[in-house]
C-alpha cells in the first residue's frame, strides 16, 4: 500500500535533532522540547515510515541502517525549506552547523571565548554536542587523543599541562611533592596522563601511602577539589577557565609535565567542509594561534 505524506514536518525536525545529538534528552534541550516528546515524535515517524530510525541504548540514541540512509535526505529537505522562505518571505536564513565537542574542551576553552564566533556568524545556528563518537551529519568535532580516528583528517589545535591545583587553603599547605600523601589525589580515569606519570617525574616513585579517589571527569574532579578536601590534575589550557571558576590555584608553583595526547578539530575525509564549517574551523584556528601567541 502507497503510504500517505508524512503528516508533520516537526517529525522530521526531530529526527534531525535526534540523529545529531545521539541522544533524545539532548535533541529536546536544543528543541525546547520534552524527552518523551521527542520520544513521542520519533515513534510517530517511525510508525508512518514502518521502520526503526534509532536503536535505543541506555543513554543515548544511535541510527539504524534506515535511520543512516534517510538522514541526508531529511536535512536536505530542511535546508530547502529554510532557503525557499528566505527568497520567498525574506526570511533571514541561517545555516545549521553541527559541531561534537569533547566536554572539558567545550567548558572550559570553548564556551568563554564562542561568543565571538556567534557575534560574527549571526546566520550560523550552532548545534553543540558532547557526543563521543563522530555522528552521521555531524560536521566537525573536537576529538582528544594521540592521533585522528581512522578515516578522519584533522588540524591539531593543542596539548595539555599537568599540574597539581586544590583549594587556595589546601594549596599553602604543599610546600613539597611529598606534602600530596596527606590528601586524596582525584584521578580522572581513561587518561593516558595521568595522577601516576607526575608523581614519577616529581621523584615520587612508591605510591604505597597515597590514598586515589576516581572519577569520570576533571569536571567532578574539580569539584571534590574546590570541597577543600582533595588535590586534582589541572589539565591547561583545556582546564584554564574551569580552575578559575572552581576557585582552585596551582600547587608546587604549578609544577608542570606535558600530556602524552592533544585537542584535534576532524572531519571526514572523503567529505568536504560545508561553508559554515569552513568559517567555524577557520575562528577556531586563528583563536588557537591567538592563545600560543600570547603564551610566549
Amino acid at each position: 500500500m502507497t503510504k500517505s505524506r508524512i503528516a508533520s514536518l516537526n517529525w522530521l525536525r526531530v529526527f534531525e535533532a535526534a540523529a545529531q545529538a545521539g541522544s533524545f534528552a539532548r535533541a529536546a534541550d536544543v528543541l525546547g522540547m520534552s524527552p518523551p516528546g521527542v520520544s513521542q515524535q520519533i515513534k510517530a515517524l517511525e510508525g508512518h515510515l514502518g521502520k526503526p530510525l534509532f536503536t535505543r541504548l541506555p543513554h543515548s540514541v544511535a541510527l539504524t541502517e534506515a535511520g543512516e540512509a534517510f538522514l541526508p535526505s531529511v536535512q536536505q529537505a530542511l535546508l530547502s525549506v529554510e532557503g525557499a522562505a528566505a527568497g520567498l518571505f525574506g526570511t533571514k536564513y541561517e545555516e545549521p552547523l553541527y559541531v561534537q565537542v569533547a566536554l572539558l574542551f567545550a567548558l572550559g576553552w570553548l564556551n568563554p571565548r564562542l561568543s565571538k564566533f556567534t557575534e560574527n556568524n549571526s546566520n550560523i545556528r550552532l548545534r553543540l554536542s558532547s557526543a563521543e563518537d563522530f555522528a552521521s551529519g555531524c560536521d566537525l568535532q573536537v576529538f582528544f587523543g594521540a592521533a585522528p580516528p581512522p578515516n578522519m583528517q584533522g588540524d591539531r589545535l593543542f596539548g595539555e599541562r599537568l599540574y597539581p591545583v586544590a583549594s587556595p587553603k589546601v594549596a599553602e599547605k604543599i610546600v613539597r611533592a611529598n606534602d600530596l600523601a596527606g590528601y586524596r589525589l582525584i584521578e580522572v580515569a581513561m587518561h593516558t596522563s595521568n595522577w601516576l606519570r607526575w608523581l614519577s617525574s616529581a621523584g615520587i616513585l612508591n605510591i604505597d601511602h597515597i590514598a586515589f579517589d576516581f572519577t569520570d571527569s576533571t569536571v567532578m574532579s574539580f569539584s571534590r577539589a574546590a570541597a577543600g578536601t582533595c588535590v586534582a590534575l589541572a589539565r591547561a589550557p583545556a582546564s584554564d577557565a574551569l580552575s578559575n571558576t572552581y576557585g582552585l590555584v596551582p600547587c608546587l608553583d604549578g609544577l608542570a609535565i606535558a600530556g602524552d595526547q592533544f585537542y584535534w578539530l576532524i572531519y571526514p575525509v572523503r567529505d568536504g567542509l560545508r561553508p559554515p564549517a569552513r568559517k567555524f574551523r577557520d575562528w577556531i584556528l586563528a583563536e588557537v594561534a591567538r592563545q600560543q601567541s600570547q603564551d610566549e
